[in-house]
């Protein structure tokens, strides 16, 4: 089966928007550091809710790109990192926002 993210069928589609949803970009991006605990994520992706956060990495740990880590701890500790899948595809948007930092830069030496 050829995909076809363009098609609204194909289930390319799905993937596509949970990865590149606002909050699917910003989490991706915050784990290529390191590994996170839940908290530390939290308070790097500024403006996101507790909620959104969990949803959001039950979406990218679903698609294949976040592994969550849990040790059997007092209290419990839970990490999250990228799986080789999410380290490629955050590779790639981390040269995303490093062009829109270019962008950004270039615009402000036009004065826009």
């Amino acid at each position: 089966m050829k995909f076809d993210v363009f098609d609204p069928r194909c289930p390319s589609r799905q993937a596509f928007d949970r990865i590149f949803s606002r909050w699917g970009i910003l989490v991706l991006s915050r784990l290529t550091a390191e590994p996170v605990r839940f908290g530390v994520l939290r308070r790097a992706v500024g403006g996101i809710s507790e909620r959104m956060l969990s949803l959001t990495l039950k979406a990218l740990e679903d698609e294949g790109l976040v592994e969550r880590q849990e040790w059997d701890e007092k209290p419990p500790r839970v990490e999250y990192r990228l799986s080789a899948a999410g380290v490629k595809i955050a590779g790639s948007l981390t040269g995303v926002l490093d062009g829109l930092y270019e962008q950004l830069e270039a615009r402000r030496g036009r004065g826009a």
